[in-house]
């Protein structure tokens, strides 16, 4: 247990008789925790602790709320700020900006290509600053937490005539100075997406040159790697390489082995992942699920075991339905059906179950939705990642134990994203906190029905305030958007 301190008089909120998963990976305790205002004020045996407001927890789990390391909510956290794919599963904090899009710093009128649509398709949703962007958040909170990534392919967009060839050294220089400006005004660090045509012809020196923006700020750099297939290791070694560069950290993103030939090679990307993490700051994080989503690409079918159509303008009833039902009413191959549909989103049946398990078993290994709250029919990793992880792969499976399920939603990504004062059940902490059954806690949400909540999610607090009880938003908005200077993250 991180330290129970004394017991305070009294508290506005006393969760008694609770299992403690504090998120350092320690095995639970038995105890009582003490709120008031937005801090955890005691921890351990409060018998004599009164508190205003009083839950019996009767044995079920208490743990700080869950860190969502990789989404794409950077419009939801505006649009629904009540945040519910996310609270219903126990996360009180997102991180934004993935995959190399973000809604800021967008100063042009003219959108940028997709995948920017994963996250918009209308200017109003864009900030020429991400302090415009955080300043939106100030203005309406959303029930979550946020910390902001920005672009790297939204630093090209803002900064190149053409995407299609890489940038030379004035355009680099400007791409740095707007990451700089970006971070002086709260974002945590860059994301790059050099998987998508936005990126592809980057070079990594233009990666490396932009990343030189987060040195002096110590800011983080996520990675959408460049290929998740057959050049897997490549492209990790690159993003790697770019970190080291810029002398700061790197996570790789949603870390898979893609495509039937490249089942089973997690034995060598972890190995490689090992290797480098001990030569510099490396971390990971995956979703648990072997199929993942994006905007519909027809090299991304090739390899798909299955496609399941998520989203398309130009034929909105595909959503939900399998891309190969509709190439045969079409008459016509796959590659060709994906054209008609455009544009479009899709998940894909891609990866093996048991490099998803490997990955997951990692030590390193943080959790990440990935989820895509713009699709009509998204995948259910938007509703169900979290109690996927607790109730079928820790409870079911037994991949994980529970502290350690709860460690890499918690302790973990707090260190590596340096949330200051989170992630820990602990005494001066922020009351971030979830309250659930580990003998019930389950993903609902499947690729039928997407939008199903989680069961087992009793109670979750932001900043010490209820958003969701009883199976339902409470409609309070108490979430933050923190900056980079309200973080453990700076030289």
């Amino acid at each position: 247990m991180s330290g129970t301190g004394a017991a305070p008089a009294g508290a506005d909120l006393v969760i008694r008789g609770a299992l403690l998963l504090d998120g350092s990976g320690e095995a639970p305790v038995t105890g009582d925790l003490a709120v008031s205002g937005d801090r955890i004020t005691g921890l351990g045996d409060l018998a004599r602790t009164v508190g205003t407001r009083e839950i019996e927890a009767a044995g079920r789990a208490l743990a700080p709320g869950f860190i969502d390391v990789h989404t794409h909510d950077d419009r939801l956290l505006l649009a629904d700020p009540d945040m519910k794919a996310k609270t219903s599963q126990g996360v009180t904090s997102v991180v934004v900006g993935n995959c190399g899009i973000s809604l800021a710093p967008l100063r042009s009128k003219a959108l940028p290509p997709p995948p920017f649509d994963l996250l918009a398709d209308a200017p109003e949703y864009c900030f020429a600053g991400i302090g415009e962007y955080f300043a939106a958040l100030d203005a309406a909170p959303p029930a979550t937490n946020a910390v902001a990534l920005v672009g790297h392919s939204v630093l090209r967009h803002d900064t190149m005539d053409s995407l299609d060839r890489p940038a030379n050294d004035r355009e680099i220089a400007q791409m740095r100075d707007l990451m700089a400006e970006a971070m002086d005004e709260g974002a945590i660090g860059m994301s790059s997406g050099l998987f998508y045509p936005p990126a592809r012809a980057a070079a990594t020196a233009e990666v490396m040159g932009v990343a030189e923006a987060l040195t002096a700020g110590d800011g983080i750099y996520t990675a959408h790697i460049r290929d998740e297939s057959e050049h897997v290791l490549d492209a990790i070694e690159e993003a790697a390489a770019i970190a080291r560069h810029a002398d700061v950290q790197v996570i790789i993103s949603h870390h898979k082995c893609a495509g039937a030939a490249n089942h089973g090679r997690s034995v060598e990307t972890l190995a490689l992942i090992d290797k480098l993490r001990s030569e510099q700051r490396l971390g990971l994080d995956l979703y648990p699920y072997v199929a993942g989503s994006s905007v519909l690409l027809a090299e991304l079918t090739r390899d798909a075991a299955r496609v399941l159509i998520t989203w398309s303008r130009a034929m909105p009833e595909a959503a939900g339905r399998d891309l190969a039902d509709i190439a045969a009413e079409m008459g016509v191959d796959q590659i060709e059906a994906s054209a008609r549909l455009q544009p479009a989103g899709a998940a894909y049946f891609m990866m093996d179950e048991g490099d998803v398990r490997r990955i997951m078993s990692h030590e390193a290994t943080m959790i990440g939705s990935d989820g895509l709250p713009t699709d009509v029919h998204p995948h259910p990793r938007l509703w169900g990642t979290f109690p996927r992880v607790l109730g079928h792969y820790a409870r079911e499976e037994g991949v994980l134990s529970l502290a350690d399920a709860v460690r890499r939603m918690t302790g973990l990504p707090a260190a590596e994203f340096g949330l200051k004062d989170r992630g820990l059940l602990r005494p001066g902490a922020f009351a971030d906190l979830v309250l659930f059954d580990p003998e019930t806690v389950a993903d609902r949400a499947t690729f039928d029905e997407p939008l199903r909540t989680a069961a087992g999610i009793d109670a979750v607090f932001v900043n010490g305030e209820a958003v969701w009880t009883d199976g339902a938003a409470t409609g309070a908005r108490p979430g933050r958007a923190i900056r980079r200077s309200e973080t453990n993250r700076g030289r």
